[in-house]
């Protein structure tokens, strides 16, 4: 895999409450001509762009505005949105916190959502995104900090009024101030464990210990309060001094759509920003990379959490961002990532040496980047190591050998121009979000085509991207737990075990010397890129939904064409279903196995296909296979054609079979590094799911995984099933039904197959709790500091009714659980309410992670819970009625792409309900309900002591590191499932058997229209 773009880091496939993050990106800017048309009534912008790219098939309005503070305006006119949105990127981040209090900007941006002078409330902000059907967020990077939201458009200009005054008059209260930093401490605390930060952190510590680079980003509660005291060191006052000295009017660039006219938008956007101080400040650069030449030539053995392996091989590099018309490093990790045929992938794959690789510019910054080559290893990988940098010093020899080729960046170029040109709509959030990230870097005349069209060819900067790519300035990391015992040093924040040497002079001559290998030759031009962008026409009578044009005992075709977004796409999913696939964990695992498997002897050929815009996946399920193939339809008959020749003609691999399986067992394993949370929502799903392996049972069962078994399991699953297929998008009816006899005569021609009978065709059912119950479930964590708690509610079957009022009760609540839980009793960063759907059931769910132990946290649960009831009884009819109507036009707004409506047909079809106008139909209803109807609901279903009540709770308590459960370890008593006694205590499962062995099933959810149940029609 290589990174098309290093400012896009956001992987979209056809087949995500409030949160702050810290993430690691970067930003540049490169100021546009100003356009010289200008409004009289416009004193306070210094120039207006107009002129800027936008697709052919973009319907909407752009306009760049420079205002006399020295901001940076995007603005977008949607006419035809149902959400608005806007963001801010304020061009610091954590790279400029002071040496003494790491974290800060980190902390900035946390305090900047508690409370402004116009309107001093900690939560009036998200309050009023919640009640007006929208949501908000925060990022900190290392050079920009970014705050996005969006919102109902009826109401974008009062949100953007107290959006405003976050760079206007924040108060950052000394109350605020406290409690924030267990905030940042807990998010801290969640990311301990995780791999992903800690060698990231690795890198900050490693380098040059002058250089900005050299720092702890996320901040903690030592590096912002207990640190700080002890050297007399106010952190307020560090607060107030950083948000002085960078949130600078000058430093900022923000975009906003909504569906104003660009008239109305640019008249709300200066009215409201103008005011931000300009503080004319330059944004800082680092010139300097971070790593000095004598930092360079080395190795270094890392220890990680999970036992994964994996070879990272870095090169220093400068910014090269003002090249992004020629994107010189997209060529070469084109290429250094390419995983057809003839590249370095393919190489490792044949010696069974990896099976994975992603090339390209990594982490960045104004002044200086990295260019990273990263693969897995195997076990035989692992031996190999200097061999598997051999290799790569030989590929890129190869392309120095083969100089620039023009009909490559030609063939980008075309497939960029393409995906600019039909690039689906994203939902306004992400849109805007990546928008303003953008301003940072490119002209606004440039701003939406600039990370798509490579309009200019520059060999020269090619040559000197790889020519710096040399053994001398080489940086390795090896991260495996093979290396433990010699990983004696440790990084101070998140303790990572390392071990750093220089790489030896021996080895690096082997690599200088490397020369070529003749495996290695460019890759053949792309015979996917698709020619015909033709649309069909519309036919006679469009149904809005999809609709049955082929129903035999082996196949069910589901069928609509797109009506809506017009793009030369479609989306074709194939669900296989089997009942040998959940047979037993052994045929479970043989499943997997044979999924992978096949997705890597295939991943060669699909490759080309993937780069041309055409997705492919398999996936196995509970229920068998789903096929999947989206993007660009001219093609997709010839991708097709292929995956179902190879599914038909299976052959394993010895070699490969054995990689995969000692792959997935690590898998299976590593689970127990999961986030607490993970594992609260795991084990909820296998106590209330009628048939569920643990990943215990499938792990004991994986010594039975044999080529003989899977060779024998493939043509037994294959020979005897039920496909359900749904076809949307460009295609007619004749076309979608070429695409499923495709698959039929596949099957039909070298399978002797014969269809299900209705029965087997049935779904996993729920289990049904019984009234007035409280159970609990506990399971130890020995890898987070963090315990967790999931509590959920059951509510019973999915239906008009029941679906709307706990919907609605979870958006009254949403808001208040986040500021109670989170913000004010500060019980961990992980907070979240919401509704929990399954086999057609559902209920209230609240999960909190957090350092206190979960029966501790269930207490405060139900006293926020109770609290709720005088909350919605005392709320005013005026507020009712915004969060009712923030939930309908959360119901109604429409799928922004194509494979999102897909997915929505999708689901209706998996789960055998088949309601597509459930919004409709629903809002409708949820319209009807008054403040007393969601009262009584709560009554009946939700408050301690209701009749109707059905509870269960899962405690993931934490023994690692003296954490939450350290004073309460012991193991349930060995009755499976004890009463719930006169004290009102939890009845402990002990015995997930026998806990359900117990319990009787709900029903399923009938079909919401007339159908006749698939499968076999034979009599009974």
């Amino acid at each position: 895999m290589h990174i098309l773009n290093p400012t896009k880091f956001f992987i979209s496939s056809f087949i995500k409450g409030r949160r702050k993050e810290i993430f690691f990106y970067s930003t540049l800017t490169v100021l546009g001509k100003a356009n010289p048309k200008m409004s009289s009534s416009s004193e306070y912008i210094v120039r207006r762009i107009d002129n800027i790219t936008k697709s052919q098939e973009d319907k909407r309005s752009y306009r760049g505005l420079e205002l006399t503070n020295g901001m940076k305006v995007l603005l977008v006119s949607d006419p035809l949105t149902d959400k608005s949105a806007a963001a801010m990127n304020v061009n610091v981040g954590f790279l400029s916190d002071p040496k003494h209090v790491h974290g800060l900007a980190h902390f900035c941006e946390h305090m900047l959502f508690l409370g402004t002078e116009k309107y001093p409330n900690e939560n009036d902000y998200s309050k009023f995104l919640q009640e007006h059907g929208g949501s908000g967020n925060a990022a900190t990077f290392m050079d920009h900090t970014m705050y996005y939201f969006d919102i109902v458009p009826e109401h974008l200009k009062e949100a953007l009024d107290r959006f405003a005054q976050f760079f206007i008059s924040p108060l950052f209260t000394e109350s605020a101030t406290e409690r924030e930093i267990n905030a940042v401490n807990s998010e801290h605390d969640k990311n301990i464990q995780s791999d992903m930060w800690r060698i990231n952190q690795l890198d900050h510590h490693l380098c040059d210990p002058d250089h900005a680079y050299n720092t702890f980003g996320t901040g903690n509660i030592y590096t912002l309060s207990t640190g700080l005291k002890e050297k007399g060191i106010n952190v307020r006052d560090e607060l107030l001094k950083f948000h002085q000295r960078w949130y600078s009017s000058n430093m900022m660039c923000l975009a906003v759509l909504g569906k104003e006219s660009l008239d109305e938008l640019e008249s709300a956007v200066v009215d409201l920003f103008r005011s931000v101080k300009n503080k004319e400040i330059e944004a800082p650069k680092w010139e300097k990379h971070p790593f000095r030449d004598d930092q360079l030539r080395t190795i270094v053995y890392v220890t990680p959490v999970k036992d994964v392996r994996n070879l990272n091989v870095v090169f220093p590099c400068e910014d090269l961002m003002q090249f992004y018309k020629s994107a010189p490093a997209n060529y070469i990790s084109h290429l250094m990532g390419h995983e057809g045929p003839g590249s370095i992938l393919s190489a490792l794959k044949a010696r069974g040496w990896s099976n994975h690789l992603v090339a390209g510019l990594r982490t960045h910054s104004r002044g200086f980047g990295f260019f990273a080559v990263t693969v897995d290893l195997t076990e035989e990988g692992m031996k190999h190591v200097d061999d598997i940098v051999k290799l790569i010093f030989q590929y890129i020899n190869m392309l120095k050998t083969e100089k620039p080729q023009k009909w490559i960046q030609d063939e980008n170029r075309d497939i960029g121009n393409m995906i600019f040109r039909f690039k689906d709509k994203e939902s306004p959030r992400e849109y805007i979000s990546s928008l303003v990230n953008s301003l940072q870097y490119y002209p606004l005349e440039d701003i939406l085509s600039a990370s798509y069209l490579v309009n200019e060819w520059r060999p020269d900067l090619v040559e000197d991207v790889w020519n710096n790519l040399t053994p001398e300035k080489a940086r390795l990391a090896v991260v495996a737990k093979a290396h433990e015992s010699i990983c004696t040093d440790e990084e101070p924040w998140y303790g990572v075990k390392y071990k750093q040497e220089k790489v030896p002079e021996a080895t690096l001559k082997t690599w200088k010397e490397a020369g070529l290998c003749s495996e290695f030759y460019l890759p053949e031009k792309n015979e996917f890129i698709p020619k015909d962008f033709s649309i069909y026409p519309q036919g006679e009578a469009l149904s809005e939904h999809p609709e049955i044009i082929q129903d035999t005992p082996l196949t069910r075709v589901w069928f609509k064409q797109d009506d809506k977004f017009l793009l030369p796409k479609a989306n074709i999913m194939f669900d296989f279903v089997s009942p040998m696939a959940y047979l037993d964990p052994l045929n479970c695992n043989l499943l997997h196995m044979f999924v992978q498997l096949f997705r890597d002897s295939l991943n060669e050929y699909a490759y080309a296909a993937e780069l041309a815009g055409l997705k492919w996946e398999l996936i196995n399920t509970k229920y068998g296979l789903i096929l999947g193939i989206g993007g660009y339809n001219n093609k997709q008959h010839i991708l097709l054609e292929k995956i179902m020749e190879k599914f038909t003609n299976f052959k394993i691999d010895p070699k490969r079979f054995n990689i995969w399986k000692e792959n997935y067992i690590r898998n299976l394993k590593n689970f127990a590094a999961e986030q607490p949370y993970q594992h609260a929502v795991y084990y909820l799903t296998v106590l209330l799911t009628e048939h569920s392996w643990t990943k215990e049972e499938l792990l004991s069962s994986t010594d039975q995984i044999t080529i003989d078994r899977l060779e024998a399991f493939i043509p037994q699953m294959l020979s005897k099933m039920h496909i359900e297929c749904l076809v949307h998008g460009n295609a007619n009816k004749s076309r979608a039904l070429e695409m499923v006899q495709i698959v039929e005569n596949a099957l039909t021609s070298s399978l002797n197959m014969s269809p299900l009978l209705p029965r087997q065709l049935l779904l996993n059912r729920e289990l049904k709790l019984e009234d007035e119950c409280h159970y609990l479930y506990e399971k130890q964590n020995q890898v987070h500091k963090s315990s967790c708690i999931e509590v959920y509610y059951q509510c019973g079957l999915q239906s008009k009714e029941n679906n709307v009022k706990l919907e609605l009760f979870c958006q009254l609540i949403q808001e208040p659980c986040f500021n109670v839980l989170r913000t004010q009793e500060q019980l961990g960063y992980i907070v979240f309410s919401g509704v929990r759907k399954s086999n057609g059931v559902q209920g209230l769910r609240i999960i909190v992670q957090s350092d206190r132990h979960p029966t501790y946290l269930d207490g405060r649960i139900e006293e926020f819970l109770e609290g709720m009831l005088t909350y919605i009884k005392d709320m005013s009819e005026e507020e009712y009625l915004r969060h009712r109507e923030a939930l309908a036009c959360h119901r109604l707004e429409k799928p922004k792409q194509l494979s999102a409506l897909s997915n929505r047909f999708w689901g209706e079809i998996t789960s055998q309900q088949y309601h597509f106008t459930r919004a409709e139909t629903e809002v409708a209803y949820l319209r009807t309900l008054n403040k007393e109807d969601v009262v009584a609901f709560y009554e009946d279903l939700l408050r301690d002591g209701a009749k109707q009540r059905k509870k269960l709770s899962v405690h993931i308590v934490s023994i690692a590191d003296g954490g939450a459960g350290t004073n309460n370890t012991e193991e349930p008593e060995e009755n499976n499932v004890e009463e719930k006694n006169s004290a009102g205590k939890p009845s402990l499962i002990s015995d997930i058997t026998v806990f359900k062995s117990a319990h009787e099933m709900y029903p399923l959810v009938q079909p919401y229209i007339n159908i006749t149940r698939k499968g076999n029609k034979c009599k009974l």
